[in-house]
Parts: C-alpha cells; sequence; structure tokens
C-alpha cells in the first residue's frame, strides 16, 4: 500500500528511468508531465525475460495470501517494509506503482502511503502524528469532514484543537502553544477557496520544530509542489483529479523521510490498504492528468470569467482572478488552476438558489469533483466556521467545470440565472 525512495535492491537500478533519492531529486530534471507518463513503471513491474519482453502498464497483481518457498524465506520477508511481497495488505506491484508515480510527482519525497479515501488518508495522517495532550492548528476552511475528525475521535483521545484564520500567514506565530505539534493547512479551501501564504507558515513551523500537512488536493502536485515549499506530509483525495473518471475512492499522504517511518507504522497498525484494481484505475487516471488539469483550468477560468460579469452574481471565488483576495499568492506559489470554485447570486434566497440549481441540465447534482463531468452544489460556509464568521449573506454555489465545451455549461448557467 505503500512506496519509499530507496527500497530497491542493487537489481532494480536498470529502470527506465532513474528514480532519483531526495538528495539526487535536484538532478532529476524531468518536468512534471513527463514524469507522469514515466512514474511507476519498473521493468521488474513491467517486463519479464522469460516471456520475451515487457508492457505498457503494471498487471493488476491481486492477492490476500503469499506463498513462500520456505521458512527461511517466509522468515527474512517478514522484516521487509513494504517492498517485497509478505501479505497482500502490505501491497502488491500495482499498488507500488501507483505510489511510486505519485513520489515522483514531489522533489524530496521519502515515498507515499495509499489509504480507501481521501478521509481515510486525513484521518491517520493525525493519528499518526498527534499523541493525547498535543495541540493541533486546522484551518478554518478545511473540509468538512476534516473538522468532524477533529471534533470528534480527536477530542476523545485528548487531542485539543484550535481553527485558525486561513488568512493569518505569518501570524500564526501566535496560535502556537507549548504543545502544539502540527498545523494543518488546506489551500485553497475546498468551499470557499481562501489562498494560504504555505511559505510564511511552514517557515515559522519549522523554526519551532512543529510539522506541516497539507491538503493539496485542489491544486495536485502538477500546480502545487508541498514539500518543496516547506511541507512535511502532503495529502491528496486521488478520488478527484487524479482519478479524474468519478468511479473510484482513494488517498494519498507523501512525506518527508523524519515522517514517513511514522505514517507507515501507523497505516500498518490501522490495517490500512487499498485494492490493486482501484489502484490501476488511479494510475490509469495519473498518465493524463496533466492534459485534463489544463483543460479543467482552462474551462474553469471561461465559466468564472463570465461569472464575473452577470449582474446576478455578487462575487466570484476563483483565486485565478485578478480580483480575487488570494490572487497574489495564488500568482506567486501555484503553477496554474484547477476547475473547482465558487460563486455568490447577489440578494436572493435560499428558494432562488435552489431553482437555479435545480434548472441547470449540463451540471449534475452532487458531492466530490475533479471528474470529468461537470457538477454543481450549494454550500453553507457559515454553519461550520469558527475561527473567523463567514459574513457574506448571499448564498453559495460551488462549480466543479468539467471537461465539456463551456460555451455549453454557460448556456445552461444563463438558463439557470434567468430562473432566479
Amino acid at each position: 500500500m505503500g512506496r519509499r525512495r530507496g527500497d530497491t535492491e542493487g537489481d532494480r537500478r536498470s529502470l527506465t528511468h532513474k528514480v532519483a533519492s531526495p538528495e539526487d531529486s535536484e538532478k532529476d530534471d524531468r518536468r512534471p508531465a513527463t514524469k507522469l507518463v514515466q512514474g511507476g513503471r519498473r521493468p521488474e513491474w513491467t517486463s519479464d525475460p522469460r516471456l520475451g519482453g515487457g508492457i505498457v502498464n503494471p498487471p493488476v497483481w491481486r492477492a490476500s495470501t503469499i506463498l513462500y518457498d520456505n521458512i527461511a524465506d517466509l522468515k527474512a520477508r517478514g522484516h521487509a517494509t513494504h517492498d517485497q511481497l509478505y501479505y497482500g495488505r502490505r501491497g502488491t506491484p500495482t499498488v507500488w506503482a501507483l505510489a511510486d508515480a505519485l513520489t515522483d510527482m514531489e522533489p524530496g519525497a521519502e515515498g507515499t502511503l495509499l489509504y480507501p479515501s481521501g478521509v481515510a488518508a486525513n484521518s491517520a495522517g493525525l493519528l499518526a502524528l498527534l499523541s493525547p495532550g498535543d495541540h493541533l492548528l486546522m484551518v478554518d476552511s478545511a473540509y468538512e469532514p476534516t473538522r468532524a475528525f477533529c471534533n470528534g475521535m480527536l477530542a476523545r483521545m485528548g487531542v485539543r484543537t484550535t481553527y485558525y484564520d486561513p488568512l493569518v500567514g505569518a501570524g500564526i506565530a501566535d496560535l502556537i502553544e507549548p504543545e502544539t505539534k502540527l498545523i494543518f493547512l488546506e489551500s485553497p479551501g475546498s468551499l470557499t477557496f481562501e489562498v494560504q501564504d504555505i511559505p510564511a507558515i511552514t517557515a515559522i513551523a519549522r523554526a519551532r520544530g512543529i510539522l506541516t500537512m497539507l491538503d493539496n488536493t485542489w491544486a495536485t502536485p502538477l500546480l502545487f509542489q508541498a514539500l518543496p515549499h516547506g511541507i512535511d506530509v502532503a495529502m491528496m483525495s486521488l478520488t478527484k483529479y487524479a482519478g479524474g473518471h468519478s468511479d473510484v475512492m482513494m488517498g494519498s499522504l507523501t512525506a518527508t523521510r523524519a515522517v514517513w517511518p511514522r505514517l507507515r507504522q501507523a497505516a500498518y497498525q490501522l490495517g490500512q490498504a487499498v485494492s490493486p484494481d482501484d489502484s490501476a484505475m488511479v494510475l490509469r487516471g495519473l498518465r493524463t492528468l496533466d492534459v485534463r488539469m489544463a483543460r479543467h483550468g482552462e474551462n474553469g477560468l471561461a465559466v468564472a470569467r463570465w461569472l464575473a460579469t452577470r449582474p446576478e452574481v455578487g462575487r466570484v471565488l476563483h483565486p485565478a482572478l485578478p480580483g480575487d483576495p488570494g490572487h497574489a499568492i495564488w500568482s506567486r506559489d501555484f503553477q496554474g488552476t484547477s476547475g473547482l470554485f465558487g460563486f455568490t447570486l447577489k440578494a436572493v434566497d435560499e428558494a432562488a438558489r435552489t431553482r437555479f440549481i435545480d434548472t441547470l441540465t449540463h451540471f449534475g447534482i452532487g458531492f466530490s469533483w475533479g471528474g470529468y463531468e461537470s457538477l454543481v452544489v450549494p454550500s453553507d460556509p457559515a454553519k461550520i466556521r469558527s475561527a473567523v464568521a463567514w459574513a457574506d449573506p448571499d448564498p453559495l454555489v460551488r462549480l466543479s467545470i468539467g471537461l465539456e465545451d463551456p460555451a455549453d455549461l454557460i448556456a445552461d448557467l444563463e438558463r439557470g440565472l434567468a430562473a432566479l
């Protein structure tokens, strides 16, 4: 279920491309799109000299029980980490190939662990890095299930959580307590799209010996590389853009060398595992992530710019728009935009927002995002904010812009606005 850089035997060095160690990561001059195509395609997973050749994609290795040649072999592999077949829960080459490809996308990463959902990844990471009596700083714009885990299980095990303003930046220093062990970030927030000053926060955290964890699902490593910006653990809901087709659930944690062993040990103890079939589906999605993200971003900006011209719209919450409060930091730190953003409907009530959404035909009404199809949901952040009140009285709508022609989406939204 996980893959670590350097967990390879000597005979694994004859790769189709060199998998750099963290110390050698600056020598790997391959660009992200190339890494997406080549990642996880080690020859020992894609070829067999006895069969006279190789294949493009790692096969789907399904396994629970692993058979050993003898007792000595069983005992020897019992001490392996996760790079040799031991038991199905520790993964097979199909799972390792996906983890390997994800590790490749974050310069300086030691390895990646896979979980059955994004929520499972977040929860397992928090459990691995926090203990009773610890203090957690959690961004107020965090994904609602993340908040629920902090207010539920973490609270019951004696971890205190303080929610902080996503725009606090270097002011995070004033919130740190002697017991603070972790700062959790999500940028942009997946409901209200505030962009955090990640370098300012991670610089303070490192100076104080505090770990940082980022939900990087909105951007993926294509648009924002978390570890080079000082993050210790980068989380992604692979259900979203990495999978890309709304048919698989998975999450990942990619970490630095210092944090990796704690995450791996906790994952083993919690019994976290993913299926090889799901891994193969996410790996397939990953191969086209570069071209899909470009289209999501282009389509999303076209729709956002059109909405910004409409008198029915109060404001558009999209960090790639010049008027957005997070635009300056987004321009400094990000390499592009995804297709997820929000907007408010000016001076209307809940019934009008419902009419607007129910009128749409090209947008499915459904949770999640990052698939090839466009989605819409009503959003009510005021109900879950605690550090900074959400004061905008206009109802909020969240859009996930897919791969359709943006002209069709705009025409659909125009019909929806007419229904107001």
